[in-house]
């Protein structure tokens, strides 16, 4: 019998929830298509469920129709994109979640102040591209604390630092230990900009780690926060394997093993995580328990335009 350990917390944040209605409730609204700027959240199933529904998902502005209803992902889009936006007279309907857009006000604010702004993040990641694009002035992007040691700025006294949402906590505390070591001076958040969601799901599969001899992290390989959650697991000594559904699942991974701890990454819905299960059920029996956990209560306000309760849509993935 194989005892299987549910994370609690684990799926969907409500960024990703509010990111997902928005568009579910543009398609009610004003009717199929809706074009949205990038993944609107970093999931395929979710992506490929709502493009059924009539959502098309674009990289660039130029593949959007004159007047087509645009949605910005979650991930938050860069100033110039905007501007753009508004140049082209298309309507936008802004999902990016609230705790991203506190991360662009703080680099603004920063900015504003004179500072320069060290953003600790990862290079190619559509959140931080937006961010980069929406603060004035220099942006240093460093990534690990060797990117500190060999980054040059133009006053060591007047600098600031941001983090994307979704950074492992423990890494980018020693990434902020070292800004601090040779910047004296900088001034930041600590790790108060990596969301609620990533820090409870982080501290989720810590527990899971003392209860488990395996995690499976449910998620999308081009999440960044799935990916902080396998490895953790793995740097916890627990063999950790990130899976899009149940498909990648490998029975070999389970000889000898008696207990494996189930997660899901924070745009990874709950449909996947029982896909997981019923897989799990087919290599052999299973007997599944839930931990201890915090119970997540946070909801974000939907854009005005669309908070009509009628455009409710009872088929939210979830």
């Amino acid at each position: 019998m194989l005892r299987v350990v549910l994370a609690q917390p684990r799926g969907f944040c409500a960024g990703v929830e509010r990111a997902i209605e928005i568009v579910e409730r543009a398609l009610k609204k004003y009717g199929p298509p809706i074009y949205v700027r990038h993944e609107i959240v970093h999931n395929r199933h979710v992506v490929e469920d709502l493009r059924t529904r009539g959502a098309v998902f674009v990289d660039e502005l130029d593949e959007i129709p004159p007047g087509a209803i645009t949605v910005f992902s979650a991930h938050g889009v860069a100033q110039r994109i905007e501007e753009l936006a508004a140049e082209r007279s298309l309507p936008v309907i802004d999902a990016t979640c609230p705790l991203v857009a506190k991360v662009h006000a703080e680099g603004r604010r920063y900015a504003a102040a004179g500072r320069e702004v060290v953003l600790v993040g990862h290079a190619g990641h559509a959140e931080v591209e937006g961010t980069i694009g929406r603060i004035p002035g220099k942006v240093y992007l460093v990534q690990t604390v060797a990117d500190v040691a060999g980054l040059t700025v133009t006053d060591p006294a007047k600098l600031a630092y941001v983090t994307q949402t979704t950074l492992s906590v423990d890494d980018t505390r020693q990434i902020i230990a070292a800004l601090k070591a040779r910047f004296p001076e900088i001034k930041g958040p600590d790790v108060r900009d990596i969301c609620y969601a990533t820090q409870n799901r982080q501290t989720a599969v810590r527990e899971l780690a003392q209860q488990a001899d395996l995690i499976l992290v449910v998620g999308s390989r081009n999440s960044s926060n799935s990916n902080r959650l396998r490895e953790i697991g793995a740097e916890l000594g627990r063999p950790s394997y990130l899976i899009e559904d149940a498909g990648d699942l490998r029975p070999e991974w389970f000889a000898g093993v008696g207990s494996v701890g189930l997660t899901a990454g924070a745009s990874a819905p709950d449909a996947l995580v029982q896909d997981v299960i019923a897989g799990l059920q087919r290599i052999g029996p299973v007997e599944i328990t839930t931990m201890q956990g915090v119970a997540e209560d946070v909801s974000f306000r939907l854009p005005p335009e669309l908070a009509d309760d009628s455009l409710a849509d009872e088929s939210l993935v979830a």
